[in-house]
């Protein structure tokens, strides 16, 4: 229960980090055609996991409680291509390059197809 309520409290922060950078960022760019903030974010969010994760396994003893709070709850509402990220890197060390080919791949073009279908589904509610 106590990891449970450490990774709510841990993705409530990570999200509203999230949420701080977006608007700090949007506010010093005027009409952006590109979407730089997220951009930011999942970069750095993606370097932040690596270096935590590898730091946790081999140099600083952290509980799997403090671990997961911070992993998965405080990066997880940061954002979760930090967790897409590192789980795909850990394929690739494993020597389990084609996984993380199709990972990359089927997450993406799933991801774009999922958000279509989600489009079009919306619409078809305007015909209701």
């Amino acid at each position: 229960m106590v990891k449970i309520l450490l990774v709510l409290l841990g993705g409530a922060l990570g999200t509203g980090l999230r949420y701080g950078l977006s608007t700090w960022v949007y506010s010093r760019l005027n009409q952006p055609t590109f979407p730089y903030a997220n951009l930011i974010i999942n970069v750095s969010g993606s370097f932040v996991i690596g270096l935590l994760a590898e730091l946790f396994d081999t140099r600083v003893l952290v509980s799997p409680t403090i671990r997961i709070a911070i992993l998965t709850g405080i990066l997880g509402g940061y954002t979760t291509f930090s967790s897409f990220s590192l789980e795909t890197f850990a394929l690739i060390r494993g020597g389990e390059l084609w996984l993380a080919m199709v990972n990359v791949t089927a997450s993406v073009l799933l991801g774009l197809l999922a958000v279509v279908i989600g489009v079009k589904l919306a619409q078809s509610f305007y015909a209701w």
